[in-house]
């Protein structure tokens, strides 16, 4: 139940529990009136009494709601409903249903032992309005039963009624923390999804528009008199093909190795566009049984293949590459190795190549090592959950 639900039905359960008592009194003067064979005189001191009733509670509780909140003026109020229960209850048995008013109005405006204080002598008072006052010796017995029952009864209900009165309260608080939480988490949530947004473009424009003009640059500055038309279309090619990842990185969408492949394809297909623009043979190795992976897993990997394979063309002098893609029960891997110069893990690059393959990773709840060192290459093993 939400908020607003929650306060429609206090709002509601309050207003009942205020017209109870008009209701229980008005209900016990009418059946006064008609049962009992009082004399007039004694009919209009019981009526006089009743109209004390209605203008105390008005007074004090029902046109004055912020007197609520002050207890000194409450316990004024609580007295003199009591001192008017006992007064009327001892005149006629008739008005010993009036006792719900006090039970009511001592369980909402009174605490701890001032509450079944109140409400034990009115269940007392009570007793004592169904016998018509203190009985004979013989009826004594009969008394002090009820009168037990009336009290336990009486302060075992009030104490439920106070249980329940403060879980309400407790709960109306709970939710209304849960939502400034919820309210604080949404412009978090905003905030990360933000950064997060940044970090992807930035790692796409990386993946994409960085590596493409690092291969034009590549293909045209190793140009010469016998090739350069070659090296020119393979640029023009690097070119229009980057100029559509860009397109699709702004959008989110897929990576075109990925539109008509699965990702070993895709794999493929990267491993053997790059080999033509840098002129290094790389291997493709498939272990385990393939199968259909979340679309952010598939990006994820095949970027961090591009991305790996942008780090050999730039820094490790290699000869050759390979790449390898596991299927496991529960993970798949991607391990790019080359036999290049490899550097010292204590002094990495601070280029963005290898934070934005962890950034890619971690999103995903997986994991990146690395492995290298001066002369012995280096390995990338990008461990994902499938």
């Amino acid at each position: 139940m939400d908020m607003a639900a929650l306060d429609r039905w206090e709002r509601r359960l309050a207003f009942i529990a205020h017209v109870i008592p008009y209701f229980v009194l008005t209900v016990t003067t009418v059946m006064y009136s008609i049962f009992t064979a009082h004399s007039g005189s004694e009919r209009l001191i019981t009526y006089g009494v009743v109209a004390f009733g209605y203008a105390w509670m008005l007074w004090w509780f029902t046109l004055h709601p912020a007197w609520r909140g002050r207890v000194e003026l409450m316990a004024v109020f609580v007295g003199g409903m009591v001192v008017f229960y006992g007064v009327l209850g001892l005149r006629e048995h008739w008005f010993g249903a009036v006792s719900y008013a006090v039970y009511i109005y001592a369980s909402e405006l009174l605490r701890g032992r001032w509450m079944f204080f109140v409400v034990a002598l009115t269940a007392v008072l009570a007793t004592l309005s169904l016998f018509g006052g203190y009985p004979p010796a013989g009826e004594s017995p009969a008394f002090w039963l009820l009168l037990m029952v009336f009290v336990v009864v009486a302060c075992t209900f009030t104490f439920v009624g106070h249980v329940t009165t403060e879980q309400s309260r407790l709960r109306k608080e709970l939710l209304e923390e849960n939502e400034g939480l919820h309210a604080q988490l949404l412009v978090q949530a905003h905030e990360a999804g933000v950064q997060d947004e940044r970090h992807r473009l930035a790692g796409e424009i990386h993946d994409t528009l960085a590596q493409g003009l690092t291969g034009i640059i590549t293909q045209l500055s190793a140009a010469s008199a016998s090739d350069w038309e070659r090296r020119v279309s393979v640029a023009a090619d690097l070119a229009r093909s980057n100029l559509a990842e860009a397109r699709r990185s702004v959008h989110a969408l897929r990576p075109p190795a990925l539109d008509s492949a699965a990702l070993p394809e895709a794999l493929d297909e990267v491993a053997s566009g790059w080999s033509t623009v840098y002129g290094v043979p790389v291997s493709v190795t498939l272990t385990g049984a393939v199968r259909v992976m979340h679309p952010e897993v598939e990006v994820a990997l095949l970027r961090t293949a591009q991305e790996a394979l942008a780090n050999v063309a730039k820094h490790a002098s290699a000869s050759r590459v390979g790449l390898t893609l596991s299927y496991m029960e529960d993970v798949v891997t991607l391990d790019v190795r080359d036999d290049g110069v490899g550097f010292d893990l204590t002094h990495p690059s601070s280029g963005f190549g290898l934070p934005a393959m962890r950034h890619r990773v971690h999103r995903l709840s997986g994991a990146l090592f690395v492995e290298s060192e001066p002369g012995a290459g280096t390995a990338i093993s990008a461990r994902v959950p499938a």
